[in-house]
């Protein structure tokens, strides 16, 4: 067999070629990885509607995905429900584990005065038992 390029092998490459020229260069971490994440987002704080003063600052979320699961209950839990109870789930929501306060600085018109305002941010998330209240 020669080493010579067949038309057939060009049409093959020309796909795989533009697939690796026009793929990003480099994917965030947290892009790639399942589960629960710091997300970082802007926030703006005004001091009325019409937002005479106002101030921005990053601030961060818990944002993804945790894993449930639903299964059939056991007898116990059947004969205690009267048999109304048939399945039982468990479920986990990605929340946070620990927060801060920051202050944000509220610039006004025209040199007047700066307010600060405290506002908490998250630090550290986790799945954790998915409680009404905290939603």
């Amino acid at each position: 067999m020669s080493g010579c390029v067949t038309p057939a092998l060009v049409m093959l490459m020309v796909p795989l070629l533009a697939l690796v020229l026009l793929s990003p260069i480099s994917w965030s971490y947290e892009v790639l990885s399942p589960g629960c994440h710091l997300y970082p987002f802007n926030v703006t704080i005004r001091s009325d509607r019409k937002g005479t003063c106002r101030g921005t600052h990053v601030v961060y979320a818990c944002v993804g995905y945790c894993e449930s699961s639903a299964f059939p209950s056991r007898y116990s839990v059947l004969l205690a429900s009267n048999f109304t109870h048939n399945i039982t789930s468990t479920s986990r929501c990605c929340t946070i584990s620990k927060d801060a306060r920051v202050k944000v600085r509220l610039d006004c018109p025209r040199g007047r005065h700066h307010d600060e305002v405290e506002i908490s941010t998250a630090q550290a998330c986790r799945c954790d038992m998915c409680r009404k209240s905290r939603y």
